[in-house]
């Protein structure tokens, strides 16, 4: 009997990594969740219809759990199809008053976490694979107060390119989602969605800067890393795919 695929999926407690879990799972992938969060994480398991799934609490940017996540994944499963990469923070900036260790936070998770959770997944990676990294829009736009959060999402995109290159002999490819604004609790601001606010409305739908009108589902998103996870992709590799509704065509 063949094996399914099997995914890794980090930032799978909620919003994108939550409906990357569920959609891959649905399509027939047993999948490894991970996330910091660990009650969520287990929720999250639960939903998920039967398979030869795991589950892997921790943080990713933590080389002990990191530890632990291979362990889990070499003594159950042996090896790995794909990597999708949704875990992330977000968080004021100050480039002029900020403290370093503010800095440190975004850049601890995201950047060194992504290098940690890629490194990780290719060492199980002997017959080719799919690396997908979740970053934003705001790795090629500057806003003010996200200096830090723009850098760390910059890199991951840079870093996406540069494995391409590394790793396209083992026939891995490597590519990155940019979305836009989406429907999930990262879009919260003092525990209101920024997404029905006056400036989401002034800015983005009268101001004609958001053409579909419309944040996007973390199902949506889920639908783009679940292709390129898949066949039809097979000649993409090394490319961060847009997905913010026509947004940044418009400035």
């Amino acid at each position: 009997m063949m094996n399914k695929p099997r995914v890794l999926i980090t930032g799978a407690a909620s919003g994108i990594g939550k409906a990357t879990a569920i959609r891959f799972a649905a399509e027939g992938y047993d999948v490894c969740v991970n996330d910091i969060q660990e009650e969520k994480l287990e929720s999250v398991f639960r939903q998920l219809p039967a398979g030869n799934h795991l589950i892997f609490p921790g943080n990713y940017s933590a080389q002990i759990d990191i530890d632990r996540g291979e362990r889990i994944i070499r003594e159950n499963w042996g090896s790995l199809d794909a990597l999708v990469n949704c875990a992330g923070i977000s968080g004021k900036s100050d480039p002029v008053n900020g403290s370093l260790e503010s800095w440190r936070k975004i850049f601890d998770v995201m950047i060194n976490g992504c290098v940690l959770v890629s490194a990780l997944a290719l060492k199980f990676m002997q017959n080719g694979g799919r690396v997908i990294h979740i970053t934003s829009i705001h790795g090629g736009r500057a806003e003010k107060g996200a200096s830090s959060y723009a850098m760390a999402k910059s890199a991951i995109d840079q870093f996406c390119r540069s494995m391409a290159v590394e790793l396209a002999d083992r026939n891995i490819l490597v590519n990155a989602i940019a979305p836009g604004f989406v429907d999930t609790a990262m879009s919260l601001v003092d525990g209101v969605s920024e997404l029905e606010s006056g400036w989401f409305r002034d800015n983005y739908i009268d101001g004609h800067h958001l053409p579909l009108r419309r944040a996007a589902q973390p199902s949506e998103i889920a639908g783009i890393a679940f292709f390129l996870a898949g066949r039809d992709a097979g000649y993409i590799t090394g490319q961060v795919i847009v997905a913010d509704g026509g947004l940044t065509i418009t400035f």
